[in-house]
């Protein structure tokens, strides 16, 4: 069976090719009832645009990257369907770019990717997205871009970005075992390339001086966002003279990591350790008990990163860049407690 074509979707609308096109492109100057009756004849043919040549057609390009450095898959699968589910919906392709953020030459090879691949523009995740010097690079050489980053608010730089207040959601999930009645309570950093490692250390910090908890720097352990880390770090926390009775994983396949551990020297969690994540990845679900955690919507923050790229295309392309840009928006991850956080054995159930 052949693959359909443009023309089959202009017939099976009755309508024109050029109605077609402005309906593919998104474009504004078609009617509502005639775009649904060709979006409808898209679905029923299930068409699919040949986005490389359309763009060899025109001098717009219909494809987006992201740009990423994270050893969490999980994250990043994450933002490949919220990116994907946009550029499905407005006629977009988009190009993985898995790079290496600590890379000299990073800046070059962005500005590279762009024009050597005809991308509309970049959505940059973290800690890219945190490099205010490459951001300003890319800027300065005309690539449109959206960041993706760790804010506790709006940095109003005069860049477009979506921000995550890691910081609040690590001091909910401190507060949390504070409440529970402990004291000790560990602190596994991420990488420390991502702003989300320091602003999640700040969270947890802010709650113990609220609690009157003096900082015990024995507790507080370096690592990255890794399984092993965690493993690794949680052996170290465990090897004090006095260990903690808590331990806040910077992410949860760090506390997945603490929880392996845990297993692995006969702890019972959570009676004997209870130990949180950060994230709500699949981790934290499969895991027995089940993680408590902090639930960050990565698909929807890279949805809406997507749709403010977007957003600032459209304005470019209608040399309306002296209109007010789209506004930033913020999240903020939301408390989810599960099985691996009690009250200590020593102050009973």
């Amino acid at each position: 069976m052949s693959r359909p074509t443009i023309k089959d979707v202009a017939e099976r609308s009755n309508v024109s090719l050029k109605t077609v096109s402005r309906v593919i492109n998104n474009e504004t100057a078609v009617r509502e009832k005639t775009r649904q009756k060709v979006l409808r004849a898209v679905e029923e043919l299930n068409y699919q645009p040949d986005l490389s040549a359309r763009s060899l057609r025109s001098s717009k390009s219909y494809a987006l990257g992201v740009a990423y450095d994270n050893p969490n898959p999980y994250y990043i699968i994450s933002v490949q369907n919220g990116m994907l589910s946009v550029c499905r919906e407005t006629g977009y392709g988009l190009q993985i770019h898995p790079c290496n953020s600590a890379s000299p030459n990073l800046a070059e090879e962005l500005v590279d990717l762009v024009r050597h691949s005809r991308l509309a523009g970049l959505v940059l995740a973290p800690p890219m997205s945190e490099r205010l010097e490459l951001i300003k690079y890319l800027a300065a050489n005309d690539i449109k871009f959206v960041r993706i980053l760790s804010a506790a608010e709006d940095p109003d730089d005069g860049f477009p970005c979506v921000f995550v207040d890691d910081r609040d959601a690590a001091y909910d999930i401190t507060r949390h075992l504070i409440q529970l009645g402990h004291q000790r309570i560990g602190f596994l950093w991420g990488g420390p390339s991502h702003r989300s490692s320091p602003e999640r250390y700040k969270g947890y910090e802010s709650a113990l001086k609220d609690y009157g908890i003096p900082i015990d720097k024995k507790l507080i352990v370096p690592g990255d966002y890794s399984f092993e880390d965690g493993f690794r770090g949680a052996r170290k926390l465990f090897a004090l003279k006095d260990p903690p009775t808590a331990i806040f994983g910077s992410n949860d396949e760090i506390a997945a990591g603490v929880l392996a551990a845990a297993k692995s020297t006969g702890i019972d969690v959570p009676n004997d350790l209870s130990i949180a994540g950060f994230e709500d990845s699949p981790f934290s679900k499969q895991s027995w008990p089940a993680l408590t955690t902090a639930k960050q919507a990565t698909e929807e923050i890279a949805r809406h990163a997507t749709l403010l790229l977007i957003s600032e295309l459209a304005r470019a392309e209608d040399g309306s860049l002296d209109a007010p840009a789209a506004k930033n928006k913020g999240f903020s991850p939301q408390l989810v407690i599960r099985g691996s956080t009690a009250r200590p054995r020593s102050l009973g159930s």
